[in-house]
């Protein structure tokens, strides 16, 4: 099997890396999309673009040659599920340049999953540089908003899924190299307050806090945080209010809960929609709602870790899995089509500016790609 060196692996991920791809960065995701598109077009592939909407970035669907003639979206074959976006604002380049220090890259978006993806596109394009055609067409889709919810791009891959034998994630390995075969579900909320301003010093108790109620709904609201059940709750962000001496008016907050159980999931979301305001004369407003369902190994998907690790051990590595907290787009498809998520390159430190991917994981990683679209059938 001809595996590209880590040299070469590297400088591609570096320049896919160097083009920054924030969420709702349309000008700078659209740029590498062009980018992977032509890389993609250069081995053959054809290309399903869809246009971003609501401030997001295209979505690309490569779809590769397979027996003579690249087939239609609806014959039947392997999915890989792949986001561009990341959550580094434009200029974390000048704070996290590429840099290779010992077996550590660093970068925004190395691990989390950059170096995933592309790891991916080169696992394919191996296959076609071998002439080895896959038992089941190949398709790879990246998109353009993963890190905020999927919310222009969920549609898309559910529709993908339903011709999907497999779905294999790029996102980056857990704990060592772990693949995911479970993941907690995820709901995202604004909370918003509207109160009554009021001079801070002359009409004080004519003021009505805005961020007063919000700071009695935080403890309330991340009061039922349960570790035993696998719920969690956590404000991420809460801002409000126009002056030092002004009693603020208006005030809002992010929520985000994980679940491990689906009817915890929908229970508290019903908890959360009857909240109602500590103090009579202040508003609440909630919006949002469930954004990932949970999902834990079904047989279908210990059968396909089988498969997997039964490919590892050939290489003579050994492949874990676990359960997860954190949310991707396998989510969306793993109760009905069998998945295979953390399937990208080995790191840490993701969503930080000491992200790094682990050089001597590139190699293993991009081999166990190529050999489950050289087998799963």
């Amino acid at each position: 099997m001809q595996i590209p060196d880590n040299e070469t692996l590297l400088a591609g991920i570096r320049a896919w890396v160097e083009v920054e791809t924030p969420t709702g960065h349309a000008v700078g995701i659209n740029q590498l999309m062009d980018m992977v598109g032509a890389e993609f077009a250069a081995i053959g592939a054809e290309l399903d673009r869809t246009p971003g909407r609501e401030g997001q970035g295209d979505h690309l669907l490569a779809r590769l040659p397979w027996r003579g003639a690249v087939p239609p979206a609806t014959e039947p074959g392997a999915l890989i599920l792949s986001h561009l976006d990341t959550v580094h604002a434009v200029g974390t380049l000048e704070q996290l340049p590429f840099r290779i220090e010992g077996d550590l890259a660093y970068g925004p978006g190395t691990s989390d999953m950059k170096g995933g993806a592309y790891i991916a596109y080169r696992a394919i394009r191996s296959l076609i540089e071998a002439g080895i055609d896959t038992p089941l067409p190949v398709r790879m889709l990246f998109t353009s908003d993963e890190e905020t919810g999927s919310e222009t791009s969920r549609a898309l891959i559910e529709g993908l899924s339903e011709h999907a034998k497999y779905v294999l994630v790029t996102e980056p390995a857990r704990s060592g190299g772990k693949i995911v075969t479970g993941r907690r579900g995820v709901g995202r909320y604004g909370l918003s307050a509207k109160g009554r301003a009021a001079h801070a010093g002359t009409n004080h108790a004519l003021g009505r806090s805005a961020i007063r109620e919000l700071a009695h709904k935080l403890i309330e609201i991340e009061g039922q945080t349960d570790y035993d059940r696998g719920v969690t709750f956590n404000i991420g962000r809460i801002w409000g209010g126009t002056s030092d001496n002004t009693v603020p008016e208006e005030a809002s907050m992010r929520i985000d809960m994980r679940f491990t159980d689906q009817a915890d999931g929908a229970a508290m979301d019903a908890w959360l929609r009857q909240l109602t305001p500590v103090d009579p004369d202040v508003a609440i407003s909630l919006t949002g709602g469930l954004n990932r369902p949970a999902y834990s190994k079904t047989n279908a998907i210990a059968a396909l870790f089988e498969h997997a690790k039964g490919l590892a051990g050939e290489a003579g590595w050994v492949l874990e899995d676990l359960h997860t907290g954190g949310g991707s787009d396998g989510s969306f498809v793993a109760t009905r089509v069998p998945t295979l998520d953390g399937l990208g390159v080995d790191g840490a430190e993701a969503h930080t500016l000491t992200e790094h991917l682990y050089i001597s994981s590139l190699q293993p990683r991009m081999a166990l790609l190529r050999r489950l679209l050289e087998t799963l059938a």
